[in-house]
């Protein structure tokens, strides 16, 4: 059988390039930083439900537990950047261009790999592939970019042990189909890593930077360690936490396009409290206050438990919020 094509470019307009990225890491600061490097990576909704035609047309994985980053490989080094546009490496690889060892082509030739990195065994492994030697995948579908991912890393040297011009080793996440079969590989399979749930993919989708309903990611206790917030004994305390950003007006809204209120705050309360539009704030969330209406989660109360720190980028998802809630 063939292997599948990469589908025509669409209408998206100017996808980032290397250039792109060097210029938002040298010109953007702060807030707007965080902001830009937050919207290359594509972000997926909590599993509430499963999708329609889940074997059909859905890829799943077993996620590694780690930090999630964009690697970019160009002029001789390879450089990751976390989700907030802070550099995590800056090293040689096997990656096309990814050290001064084998330069070839032109500048433009570069790669951006979504990945996570594995601190135990010091390892990336890619998750998704956006450009590959200058190729943009961006307008292909998430089947084709799995199916380049694995054929285009074995003409490299980049699984191999760290070397002199290789200081990590990156590695290909195993991605089954989502078949009863595929489901229990996935779950249930021996991997290299740690896992941190289960990814899913709608293997028709474009690359969508963002948080995106063709991705999924499922979590319960067997397939993940960071299922739920736990205090410092490990014990699940009696209110969980949820993270949303202030808005001009004073509502309360998660990270979602458009954005869902769960509630606000008055102007007085704003000034007192020096707070600013687009400030990400802590809430504690009792039991008691968390109801179903109509279908839909409402928060009766939430309880400031403080400003978050630079280095968290976006609020929290409604279905992140929901999910949290509905383990607890």
């Amino acid at each position: 059988q063939p292997p599948p094509s990469p589908d025509a470019r669409g209408e998206r307009g100017h996808d980032p390039t290397v250039a792109d990225v060097a210029s938002a890491a040298a010109k953007l600061r702060g807030p707007d930083q965080r902001r830009w490097f937050a919207r290359q990576i594509m972000l997926p909704e909590w599993m509430v439900d499963a999708p329609p035609h889940l074997a059909r047309d859905w890829h799943v994985s077993a996620r590694p537990a780690g930090k999630r980053c964009m690697v970019v490989s160009s002029n001789g080094i390879t450089i990751s950047r976390l989700r907030n546009g802070t550099i995590l490496h800056r090293f040689p690889s096997a990656l096309p261009n990814g050290s001064k060892k084998g330069l070839s082509g032109p500048a433009s030739s570069y790669s951006i790999l979504d990945c996570i990195f594995h601190e135990p065994d010091e390892t990336y492994y890619i998750v998704d592939m956006i450009c590959w030697r200058g190729y943009s995948l961006y307008d292909c579908t998430a089947e084709f970019r799995f199916f380049w991912v694995n054929s285009k890393l074995t003409e490299t040297s980049a699984g191999d042990p760290p070397s002199t011009y290789h200081r990590y080793r990156f590695s290909v996440v195993p991605m089954y189909e989502s078949t009863l079969e595929g489901l229990q590989a996935a779950y249930s399979g021996s991997t290299p890593y740690v896992k941190d749930g289960l990814l899913f993919y709608n293997k028709h989708a474009h690359f969508q930077a963002g948080i995106t309903p063709l991705t999924l990611v499922w979590k319960d206790n067997t397939c993940s360690q960071y299922l739920i917030d736990t205090d410092s004994e490990g014990q699940v305390p009696t209110e969980q936490h949820v993270v949303l950003e202030l808005q001009e007006d004073g509502k309360l809204v998660t990270s979602d396009d458009p954005p869902i209120a769960f509630g606000s705050l008055d102007n007085e309360f704003i000034q007192k409290s020096n707070l600013r539009p687009g400030n990400l704030l802590r809430f504690s969330v009792r039991d008691e206050s968390v109801k179903l209406v109509d279908g839909k989660m409402e928060i009766g109360q939430l309880q400031l438990a403080g400003k978050l720190n630079r280095s968290r980028t976006f609020a929290d998802s409604h279905s992140k919020v929901s999910d949290d809630m509905t383990m607890h």
